[in-house]
């Protein structure tokens, strides 16, 4: 990147790795520069929780507000019945109007923690639905006064388009309209909200960039989108995803502790690149102890850990995790904030077996890789080797909680309730 920026804005997101791609650097850059500009990121409602995944989207989001400007979070609550079809391999199963907004629910608890939709500054942030806008369409209305903007021919072109078709798979004419109401968004959001910027991953390039040029065709009107890079961590695994699953943003659907741990786990290799992206830590501080060798760089990793814990659910939450996970770690112990399956004595019955306490703690996705755990000698319990995978567990061995571990890092209590 040679552009060098006059807007603190465009400063943060060059200098600590947001940015992937610009329509207009110095259009924005100036337009930054001249004062409040409000901005978007959509995030579509197909679950109960974003993940890490939607993290530096979110990040974006907060530096835009921190450096005086607005943001705009848009949920789906419309777009989210039809599916971004971007880079899949098949179509979204389709959600209830009632699950979608349930899912908005779920979702919103998060932004609060992160951007400022209280303050009386000018810059206060908005969230907003397009179903506002989307669920009150006229078909025929639409398809004459917005539909004739585009031309097949060029969204046939999009990369998340001709990736699907190349490799023969279906795409729907209900995924095919996603585009189109994407764009629709931004020119909405533009006319109601003056929204000047949409912003969002490097895959919705061709979704943004339909957004501007129908907004230029209907009300002549030039507004810009910025690309943050896909994340990818250095051995190439997606971000967001764990040997147990998604990392969820959600208490109630990951642990603080959890979330924590997988920080803490984090590669060398991509440690200063986090403390960039997911942390407020000054530049040369993240080059610093991302830099470090050998033994070092696991207290650069509990830094980035409690900082981006901090930041989603509290400083307090932070320093429960690092207890716990020096308690076990470097102690023996089990800590106090250890992730835990309770089970009533009616759940075991005359017994259960090892192999399911593994997978119901999370521990392992399946039996099969519970079983390999034991064969391969990564399994522990109460922090002894076992190999066993045929132990029955009773009520009476959980008299005292029971601590199951699946390699170094990753462990889990069990409880009679």
């Amino acid at each position: 990147m040679t552009y060098h920026p006059k807007s603190d804005f465009m400063a943060v997101m060059i200098e600590r790795g947001f940015l992937a791609d610009c329509t207009d650097y110095q259009g924005l850059d100036e337009a930054l520069s001249k004062g409040v500009v409000p901005a978007y990121i959509g995030f579509d409602a197909t679950a109960t929780s974003l993940h890490v995944g939607s993290l530096i989207q979110i990040m974006m989001l907060r530096w835009l507000q921190k450096t005086g400007h607005q943001p705009i979070t848009l949920m789906g609550g419309g777009t989210t019945k039809v599916g971004d079809p971007s880079f899949r391999a098949d179509e979204r199963p389709l959600l209830t109007e009632d699950k979608i907004n349930q899912n908005i629910a779920g979702i919103k608890s998060v932004f609060a923690a992160y951007i400022d939709y209280e303050t009386d500054a000018p810059n206060k942030a908005l969230m907003l639905n397009n179903a506002e806008w989307l669920d009150g369409l006229n078909y025929l209305e639409f398809l004459r006064d917005i539909g004739k903007h585009f031309s097949v021919n060029r969204m046939l072109s999009f990369e998340s388009v001709k990736s699907r078709l190349d490799r023969e798979q279906s795409l729907s004419f209900l995924e095919f309209n996603y585009m189109i109401l994407q764009a629709y968004d931004f020119l909405e959001l533009n006319r109601r909200y003056g929204c000047m910027l949409q912003m969002g991953g490097s895959d919705q390039w061709g979704n943004i960039v339909n957004g501007i040029d129908l907004t230029r065709r209907v009300i002549d009107n030039s507004i810009f989108g910025l690309t943050s890079p896909l994340l990818t961590t250095s051995d190439g695994k997606k971000m967001g995803k764990s040997q147990s699953g998604a990392i969820w943003l959600n208490e109630d659907m990951l642990s603080s502790y959890e979330f924590w741990q997988f920080w803490r786990n984090t590669t060398d290799a991509d440690t200063g690149r986090f403390l960039k992206l997911y942390t407020e830590l000054p530049v040369a501080e993240c080059e610093r102890l991302g830099a470090l060798q050998g033994s070092d760089i696991n207290e650069a990793k509990i830094i980035l850990a409690n900082e981006v814990t901090a930041l989603l659910h509290g400083r307090e939450a932070a320093n429960a995790a690092e207890a716990t996970a020096r308690e076990v770690f470097e102690k023996g112990g089990t800590g106090n904030d250890l992730p835990t399956l309770e089970l009533t004595a009616d759940e075991i019955g005359d017994g259960i077996s090892i192999v399911q306490l593994f997978v119901r703690a999370g521990l392992a996705g399946t039996g099969k890789e519970a079983k390999r755990l034991f064969s391969d000698n990564g399994a522990k319990v109460n922090d002894a080797d076992h190999k066993d995978a045929g132990v029955m567990v009773t009520p009476a061995d959980l008299a005292t909680p029971m601590k199951l571990s699946a390699g170094k890092k990753r462990h889990a209590l069990v409880v009679l309730k």
